[in-house]
């Protein structure tokens, strides 16, 4: 090799170890909730990104607690202080539309939906709950049912029980197994969760109909019907544990797993709980029904991601968008969950038991949205309703209770 090659060689190797240490220096910060028994999930899609895009240095900025309510504050900081994440877990529809969307926060994807097809393979209800305003604004990479009663076969056959399809049965299920000694025939935890129950009670109550006509605004939290699935949800919780406020949702499942309570209201998010942590097989180690009085109805929620207006790694951002879009990604990611993927084209070799029958369900029945997973009412609404629950509760004042939440949701604009 003579000088001129020997020089062509080292230009060669010199432009090649910058272009390799700029590639190593990409950086991608995904910020979610997403811990503990919920964490192998989203790490198997970390896992799938780094293997496409070695030389990104990603950073997994999670927040644990509360199903979001933790994340959502510290995210809240970072909007407003102009450091958002690159992106960001979010709950698909009212959670980013009604309080990031509105702010002109965040940036329209309808240009990369259509690049990648995604209109072409998700489900027109989850396209209409992510859109606003002529754009769309998040990606979804799964879809969680909200309405699944939770039990442990073997324990309601000792009790002498079946799965109650009313909730006037439930509490007559309810009665029966205090008489049997069991103490807490229902098991709820932390506030959250009880604002869960409510909507389960309240849609079991009003219809799907009557549940979209209150996030409408055609129904008033004040009418009767609302009134009386307000004090439907006191008799339900009448039949549940004492120590609630000092409970996980994981640690209220775990008492389904180990027989102390009978039944559980969770979303299906459980089911990978199940499955995956407490290595519990479908239909013997539990088991699963539409919560009372909502069979043919998928109450539905959807976690998604969107692209924050001043992301410092827009490029790294996009491609996780991409992945988490995908039907790789998503199969990857859902299977783990306990969710199914929003795509209709997904492998469903791939899922569990569950998982299947979900998917049968979310082909058949009445969609409509979650209320405490941010499909359907803004976050202005969502983070003050738990005090109302906290008060009802304790007062079990179906009126006041009413009255509040209407109060609420004028201020939230809800309706208009």
């Amino acid at each position: 090799m003579n000088r001129i090659q020997i020089k062509k060689a080292l230009l060669i190797a010199a432009a090649l170890a910058v272009t390799s240490t700029a590639a190593a220096a990409g950086k991608l910060e995904i910020f979610s909730w997403w811990s503990g028994d919920e964490a192998p999930a989203k790490d198997a899609l970390i896992k799938l990104y780094k293997q496409k895009y070695p030389g990104v240095d990603v950073i997994d900025a999670t927040v644990a607690g509360g199903a979001g309510t933790n994340a959502k504050a510290v995210l809240k900081t970072r909007m407003l202080g102009g450091t958002p994440p690159d992106s960001f877990q979010v709950h698909a529809g009212q959670e980013l539309i009604g309080t990031w969307v509105v702010a002109n926060r965040m940036e329209d994807l309808s240009s990369l939906f259509k690049a990648e097809g995604w209109n072409k393979v998700l489900p027109q209800d989850v396209i209409d709950l992510i859109s606003a305003k002529g754009g769309i604004w998040s990606v979804p990479v799964n879809v969680h049912r909200s309405n699944v009663m939770w039990y442990n076969p073997a324990k309601l056959k000792a009790w002498g029980v079946t799965p109650p399809k009313t909730w006037a049965e439930f509490l007559g299920t309810c009665a029966k197994l205090k008489a049997k000694g069991v103490a807490a025939p229902l098991v709820v935890g932390e506030n959250w969760t009880q604002q869960h129950l409510w909507e389960n009670v309240m849609i079991g109550t009003l219809g799907p109909q009557g549940w979209r006509d209150l996030w409408a605004g055609k129904l008033k939290f004040t009418d009767p019907r609302v009134v009386q699935g307000f004090t439907n949800f006191g008799k339900v919780m009448d039949c549940a544990n004492k120590d609630a406020s000092g409970l996980s949702w994981q640690q209220a499942s775990d008492r389904i797993a180990d027989g102390t309570s009978a039944f559980n209201i969770m979303g299906d998010w459980a089911a990978g709980y199940f499955t995956t942590t407490k290595k519990l097989a479908p239909n013997t180690g539990f088991g699963w029904a539409p919560t009372p009085d909502t069979r043919g109805t998928f109450v539905m929620l959807a976690d998604s991601f969107g692209l924050p207006k001043g992301a410092k790694d827009r490029t790294e951002a996009i491609n996780w968008l991409k992945l988490v879009g995908s039907k790789q990604g998503q199969d990857t990611f859902n299977p783990l969950k306990g969710s199914i993927a929003a795509r209709t084209d997904s492998d469903l070799s791939k899922y569990g038991t569950y998982s299947k029958s979900a998917a049968a369900d979310w082909k058949t029945n009445k969609i409509v949205g979650s209320m405490v997973h941010g499909a359907v009412a803004p976050e202005s609404f969502t983070s003050a309703f738990g005090a109302i629950i906290d008060q009802f509760v304790a007062s079990k004042n179906a009126q006041g209770a009413a009255a509040a939440a209407q109060q609420l949701a004028d201020r939230a604009g809800i309706g208009k």
